[in-house]
């Protein structure tokens, strides 16, 4: 199922955080979101998951509407993890995981076999099968992370909206996470910090600034010198991994940057 986000704008106190940002996800890619902090990133991808009303501008699920479909179709449809995606009860992590399924049930209706196979398939591939008795305030930040995971998988989702999922993972979770992302089949929209995960992971990169689409298209169209230096204000040489033959970004501070950093 494609996701496109057109004409999309978001203003906020007078303050306009996108604008008239257009973007397609095709169906079973992963596209990431890059730029620096505060280029609209993730105020963009609130108006995916339904958590932010855009000011203007439409999301767009297959030929659908997301405005028009009521909150559990869209559910259905859309699975997200958030930055923020805590939880404040001591519920176990087979509880957590199973909350997935609330948009596919009814009132009080139990989970049924098929749904409790889900969950434990979703425990095995994040690998979190050991913790499924363990309170989920008792785990660390990339155990949690990874059961959020788990939970979003277990929605059945069409399309899913990720926002930062590295977050709090070890380099080998964080490179497991993303390669199953590829290879999962699902329509993918990713936000993420390392520019060099975000080429491993994605098939296209869409690069904010100030709220504007600035480049979009495969990692090694979009990734070059002079956009990391215009959009991120560093210095920096792309080359091509040798194992992977993805671009791989080499950064340097420049002088202002050093200068800066040597008054603090």
């Amino acid at each position: 199922m494609d996701l496109s986000l057109e004409r999309l704008t978001v203003v906020t106190d007078g303050r306009t955080l996108v604008r008239e940002l257009s973007l397609r996800v095709p169906s079973g890619q992963v596209v990431g979101i890059v730029g620096p902090n505060g280029s609209g990133k993730s105020t963009a991808l609130r108006c995916v998951y339904r958590a932010l009303r855009p000011s203007s501008g439409v999301v767009r699920v297959g030929e659908d509407d997301l405005a028009d479909l009521t909150a559990r179709r869209g559910a259905q449809l859309v699975a997200a993890l958030t930055q923020d995606g805590t939880v404040d009860l001591d519920f176990t992590v087979e509880e957590v995981v199973a909350l997935g399924r609330a948009p596919h049930l009814h009132g009080a209706q139990a989970l049924g076999r098929r749904e409790r196979e889900l969950c434990a398939r979703a425990l095995e591939r994040l690998g979190i099968a050991s913790l499924a008795r363990r309170g989920i305030l008792s785990l660390s930040g990339g155990e949690r992370q990874r059961v959020l995971v788990a939970r979003a998988l277990v929605q059945e989702p069409r399309i899913l909206v990720l926002d930062e999922p590295t977050n709090h993972l070890d380099i080998r979770h964080q490179l497991e996470l993303l390669s199953f992302l590829r290879g999962s089949g699902l329509t993918v929209l990713v936000v993420l910090h390392d520019l060099n995960l975000a080429a491993a992971a994605c098939d296209r990169l869409a690069v904010l600034s100030e709220g504007r689409l600035v480049a979009t298209g495969a990692p090694a169209e979009v990734l070059s010198p002079g956009l990391v230096k215009d959009v991120f204000g560093v210095r920096a040489e792309v080359v091509t991994h040798p194992l992977t033959g993805d671009p791989q970004v080499l950064y340097a501070l420049t002088p202002s940057a050093v200068r800066a950093a040597n008054s603090l």
